[in-house]
């Protein structure tokens, strides 16, 4: 087992913890890592997931960076409210206040409901003044259910009714068992991802509590962010892997197309929807690259000549 698999087994510990308050007072558990006056970047995890999900991301750019992560309502240690996603944006908001100073920027990057968090916040005070470039990774705007294939069925109004009973299903997952992770490396990894990294996500996703992942679940099957798309005014790269059953990489190519300044559209190949656990090293780079490129060591946006390119990685 690679060094990089054995560390991820214990999460990261957090050197400070706080509290962000949201518009609703719905109070939102937040981690800082890493170097207090180092580029920051802030990372969204998506549906099911918590902090955890971060992990290699974390471990990698705190020796460089200031890393602020967030558990979405419901997920992890921030407790369960109401839903939605403006909610979602007002978390991001409460978030960006609590762990930046006024004016300071950061790289956004979000993954499944952390990149619809992105989108939803895009018109928002807050977004507009932290905002240096964001990365949205393995994620989509709209018609989460009708373009899913995690069911091998010809598209339709039966195939988008059966995902929609999967994934909103009120049956509690139950124990880790080599069975339960078979399903889930089946509906959102790659085939040739390490048992390991099954087994990490197995443990992060089977640790969110069934009402937080039905209420999200339905909010994700009527989920219409278009024109939050079209507001992230900002350099944007956008992560997919081909393999990815729940957000196929169409979603990635529509976004890339939508975005006002998508500089990247990187195309994993054989991965699927759990990138950063199944390819930490690329999207861990591509964190790197933005912060890189686009914000100062004090906390101020580089100004930089805008770019337009595609790349796939194989």
């Amino acid at each position: 087992m690679s060094r990089l698999l054995r560390r991820t087994d214990s999460p990261p510990v957090a050197d400070r913890e706080l509290t962000a308050v949201s518009a609703d007072g719905s109070r939102i558990h937040v981690e800082v890592h890493g170097l207090e006056d180092a580029p920051t970047v802030v990372l969204a995890h998506g549906w099911t997931c918590s902090t955890h999900f971060w992990a290699a991301q974390i471990r990698d750019l705190a020796a460089d960076h200031r890393v602020v992560v967030y558990d979405q309502r419901g997920h992890g240690r921030t407790p369960h409210a109401a839903v939605g996603t403006d909610l979602l944006a007002d978390d991001l908001e409460a978030v960006l206040a609590s762990a930046l100073a006024p004016g300071e920027k950061a790289v956004l990057a979000g993954h499944s409901m952390g990149g619809m968090t992105l989108m939803a916040a895009s018109g928002r005070a807050a977004f507009t003044e932290h905002a240096a470039a964001v990365l949205l990774c393995s994620t989509g705007s709209a018609r989460l259910v009708e373009d899913s294939l995690v069911l091998p069925l010809r598209a339709g109004r039966i195939r988008t009714r059966l995902t929609r009973l999967i994934l909103g299903a009120r049956a509690p997952l139950g124990p880790v068992t080599p069975l339960s992770k078979r399903i889930l490396k089946y509906g959102t990894m790659g085939p040739g991802s390490a048992p390991e990294r099954v087994a990490e996500c197995a443990r992060i996703v089977h640790a969110c509590p069934r009402a937080a992942r039905v209420a999200w679940a339905r909010v994700l099957a009527e989920l219409d962010l278009d024109t939050g798309v079209q507001g992230l005014r900002v350099p944007a790269v956008v992560v997919s892997g081909t393999a990815d059953r729940l957000t196929p990489v169409a979603h990635a190519r529509r976004l890339a197309a939508a975005l006002p300044e998508c500089v990247e559209l990187v195309e994993l190949a054989g991965m699927g929807h759990m990138t950063p656990v199944e390819a930490p090293e690329v999207v861990t780079a591509k964190i790197r690259e933005l912060a890189g490129t686009y914000l100062n060591a004090n906390g101020s946006a580089k100004a930089t000549v805008k770019q337009n390119a595609k790349e796939e990685v194989a």
